[in-house]
């Protein structure tokens, strides 16, 4: 491939073109690629990190796994999960470098079962996201990754090195605390409604 060919972006028709630029280390394929899912793939960092610094780090990781490990990639599935899924792994790694699990005691399913959909339905997506921020590391990437990944608690488990268990008290645990915030947050913006 000519090593100075130019991509203004990505589309679907030249995706292929791209994704092989990439794989022959064509610094604008690569540049493109970034442009394209830089935005999306911070987003699944920030789910992750602890703070927007090491949301960062783990974009930069990220994208020199993807470049790196280009080759792997078969044409099976989309080529954004495939890319999707390298950052999900990482900010996964990041964190078991970083933190510990610490097991929760148990909390009732049933608990959690019982809470008001009416109360979700009010908040923005921003809102819900800078909650979901303020939860622990462990309850937060435990709730990302069941929650926002569709894992499943044995999934984590392997991924984590924990047991299914602390996987389902650590997410029992994780929404009881974003469910009291939520009413915490309307009960705020009820009391000054009324003022």
């Amino acid at each position: 491939m000519n090593m100075s060919l130019r991509f203004e972006q990505l589309t679907p028709d030249n995706e292929h073109l791209v994704i092989q630029g990439c794989r022959e280390g064509n610094l604008n394929a690569q540049k493109t690629l970034y442009k394209a899912l830089s935005a999306k793939m911070f987003a699944v960092c920030l789910r992750y990190a602890s703070d927007y610094h090491n949301a960062e780090d783990i974009l930069q990781d990220g994208f020199i796994k993807v470049f790196k490990n280009i080759d792997k990639y078969r044409g099976e599935g989309s080529f954004e999960g495939w890319i999707r899924r390298i950052f999900v792994n990482t900010s996964i790694e990041q964190y078991r470098k970083n933190i510990k699990m610490y097991a929760v005691s148990a909390i009732e399913d049933t608990n959690i079962a019982n809470h008001d959909s009416s109360i979700l339905d009010t908040l923005m997506t921003e809102d819900l996201v800078a909650l979901i921020q303020t939860l622990s590391p462990g309850y937060k990437t435990i709730f990302n990754m069941y929650v926002m990944e569709g894992m499943s608690h044995k999934e984590i488990a392997a991924e984590l090195g924990i047991t299914e268990g602390t996987s389902k008290s650590q997410l029992a645990r994780a929404r009881a605390i974003l469910q009291s915030k939520i009413e915490k947050t309307n009960k705020i913006s009820t009391d000054i409604k009324e003022l």
